[in-house]
């Protein structure tokens, strides 16, 4: 049986009954309205932008759309190009002719499909369509995720969604690469509340094994973090040691940012 659309909305925790799949063509100009439309030049932000803004009538745009809007770019014949998966914070203003709509991207649906995801389009005349509908389109093509480079130790800040991407998908292959070999002093910040973590990892466990713990459970086995939310947590490095390095140059450290922190106290530290 030939894979389509549904399956993967539900595997990516979207009810299709409760989205709306929108697919973009390039038009300098739209024949209807005359506003000015999409090319191939068109950044991101005029991406978003033009899917802010739709028709006051209810036959040109759902009168009331729903919160997430997958949205394709067309390519030759009937495919489309997954582009992004938008939240509809709500409609902001409107004027005799458009609603304008408060969109943001969302990272937590289909964000490692995004620009690899290409379906057939089965109505060309139609260019929104309720996911129920969408839900049968055929998957024509799923491509190879494009590697991104490694931002280096002192760069890397990942919220809970990005960390679980980067321990899954093949794209992230050289950050787990170098998470692999190193030890070091890691911090879990609580963005919520501000409340940090000091973690290490030493011995014969590197920062990717520790982090992988976390983007399995939210936890790692730690008794502070059991119970908490991790949706909210952020993760950074210290500092980062060779494998070789005495356990107990790990543990001076640890120790270090505890008190430099003082995350014992005012922190997420018991010990």
């Amino acid at each position: 049986m030939a894979l389509t659309l549904g399956p993967i909305l539900h595997d990516a925790g979207i009810d299709p009954s409760d989205v709306l799949v929108i697919r973009h063509a390039f038009t300098r100009e739209q024949e209807d309205t005359g506003r000015l439309g999409l090319h191939a030049d068109s950044t991101a932000e005029e991406i978003l932008a033009y899917t802010g803004q739709q028709s006051v009538s209810p036959l040109g745009f759902p009168a009331n759309p729903p919160r997430l809007w997958v949205v394709f770019i067309k390519e030759g014949g009937d495919r489309a190009r997954l582009w992004s998966v938008l939240e509809n914070r709500g409609e902001v203003s409107r004027d005799e002719e458009l609603r304008y709509f408060d969109l943001a991207h969302t990272q937590q649906h289909l964000a490692d499909l995004w620009e690899r995801l290409v379906i057939g389009w089965r109505v060309p005349r139609r260019w929104f369509v309720n996911g129920a509908t969408a839900a049968v389109y055929p998957v024509v093509e799923i491509a190879d995720a494009q590697p991104i480079p490694f931002p280096g130790f002192d760069r890397l800040i990942l919220d809970y969604v990005q960390l679980q991407a980067v321990m899954r998908e093949h794209r992230y292959a050289s950050w787990r690469t170098a998470l692999s070999s190193v030890v070091g002093i890691y911090l879990i910040t609580d963005t919520r509340d501000g409340r940090q973590y000091v973690g290490k990892a030493d011995g014969a466990e590197s920062i990717s094994q520790r982090w992988r713990a976390y983007a399995a459970n939210g936890h790692g086995g730690n008794v502070e973090l059991r119970g908490m939310d991790p949706t909210g947590f952020r993760y950074s490095v210290l500092r980062v040691f060779d494998p070789a390095t005495p356990t107990k140059v790990v543990d001076a450290a640890e120790t270090h940012f505890k008190r430099a922190l003082d995350t014992r106290a005012h922190g997420l530290n018991r010990n």
